[in-house]
């Protein structure tokens, strides 16, 4: 399989972190795994919602954004049912939206220590 080049990844990246910034999503994270061996993909941007509706409206902006901005949409989403945590796997870039005390329990940035974790100031 070909993959994207890699500033591909990084504009999908920054596209999706301004689809959460546009709703408000909390501690938007970004964690660029490229330089970690046998990673699932290029970048996880992790954020979270207070509430159901606004893990939902999270969900839906990033999607729009990316849609719009990049013409592409999630090769798979899991989560939409409960959101309690959301998927988005673009392939490169996988965008988790959880609930905060979702997030706090799966705790994804730890477990990518060794990954270049940044943390996103908010702006539009």
């Amino acid at each position: 399989m070909i993959k994207k080049p890699s500033n591909s990844s990084e504009n999908l990246a920054q596209v999706a972190v301004q689809g959460i910034q546009e709703v408000k999503g909390h501690e938007i994270t970004s964690v660029d795994l490229r330089n970690i061996p046998n990673a699932v993909c290029d970048f996880f941007i992790i954020c979270h919602g207070t509430s159901d509706t606004q893990v939902e409206a999270i969900s839906k902006s990033v999607e729009k954004f990316v849609h719009n901005e990049m013409h592409e949409n999630p090769i798979h989403k899991e989560g939409t049912d409960n959101a309690e945590w959301i998927l988005l796997d673009y392939f490169d870039v996988v965008v988790h939206i959880f609930k905060e005390q979702a997030r706090e329990f799966y705790n994804l940035e730890k477990l990518w220590a060794d990954a270049d974790v940044k943390e996103i100031d908010y702006q539009l």
